[in-house]
């Protein structure tokens, strides 16, 4: 019997690995911090082209432990499914996380499907003592910064 099981039922294995000390990772102390690692990691030929949503994710002192490109889009939006933004998060045993996406039309100005995303992920990674600091939005005009502006 003991056999039979064990060729019917997949074994799941954790396993994280990491070739940046901890000492080494970025450590993100704002919202200009975000803007800047974003801004460096983005993809320049897609960030006035297509909308992307992509997350940081972080250990307890805020310092990085990934990135995960979430999704890429069309013009003018992106799906972002808050399932698989947790499930990055534990994968690497995030503590806390920055979402962000751009907006290749230059306007700033989170829409009500950014604000109502940001909510819904928020409450679920409370869920599981994570926190969601901010959610950045980017533009070739600068960024918006919900955590800045009081929105969160």
């Amino acid at each position: 019997m003991k056999a039979l099981l064990r060729s019917k039922v997949a074994e799941v294995e954790l396993v994280y690995k990491s070739k940046v000390k901890s000492s080494d990772r970025i450590q993100i102390k704002g919202s200009k911090d975000c803007y800047d690692v974003f801004l460096a990691l983005w993809d320049d030929n897609k960030f006035d082209l297509q909308e992307q949503f992509k997350v940081i994710y972080l250990n307890r002192a805020n310092r990085i432990v990934g990135l995960y490109e979430i999704s890429t889009g069309g013009i003018t939006g992106t799906v972002a499914d808050p399932r698989l933004i947790i499930k990055g998060a534990l994968d690497v045993l995030a503590c806390n996380m920055i979402l962000a996406h751009n907006h290749p039309s230059g306007n700033l100005k989170p829409s009500k499907a950014d604000e109502e995303l940001t909510s819904k992920i928020k409450c679920a990674a409370e869920f599981l003592d994570m926190k969601v600091l901010d959610h950045i939005i980017l533009s070739d005009q600068g960024y918006f910064s919900f955590a800045d502006e009081g929105t969160f």
